[in-house]
């Protein structure tokens, strides 16, 4: 992937976005949101501070996958650097290596992702949820994936 394909790769969250992404991340660190909700907490690779932010959670085949719907965001790049993310929900703490998910392998990652959470992540995907999953092989680059491992 060339600089210009990552920096159109990135979708930037608007201010209404990062207004209720922190909310929302509130009330699920509390405990509260559905089942594949989760606080992704990770250390910033240049600050060391902890940042955290909602994820959506993909199982598929009894296997974990984080899947970054806006791109090589910073949560990415801090976890991809750190290879180590926690995940939060109430009282609940658990941490996971990361498997970097190679692009030839994102499609029926993607789709699943897409499928289980279109409500909330179909705007950052080009392809309407319910596509084949061959179709995601000309966008997977676009869309970091990550198998969390038991550290």
């Amino acid at each position: 992937m060339n600089a210009d394909s990552t920096m159109q790769a990135f979708r930037a969250p608007t201010a209404i976005d990062r207004v209720f992404n922190r909310f929302f991340g509130y009330l699920v660190g509390l405990g509260l949101g559905l089942k594949h909700n989760y606080l992704l907490q990770v250390r910033g690779r240049k600050s060391g501070k902890l940042y955290s932010t909602p994820i959506d959670l993909l199982e598929m085949d009894g296997k974990l996958f984080l899947v970054a719907p806006r791109g090589r965001t910073q949560w990415v790049r801090n976890a991809e650097a750190a290879r180590e993310v926690t995940l939060k929900k109430g009282s609940f703490r658990q941490s996971f290596g990361l498997r970097t998910i190679p692009d030839a392998k994102k499609p029926e990652l993607l789709k699943a992702y897409l499928d289980s959470f279109k409500t909330t992540v179909q705007r950052f995907f080009p392809l309407p949820a319910g596509s084949d999953a061959q179709a995601f092989a000309a966008i997977a680059e676009n869309y970091p994936v990550f198998e969390l491992v038991n550290v």
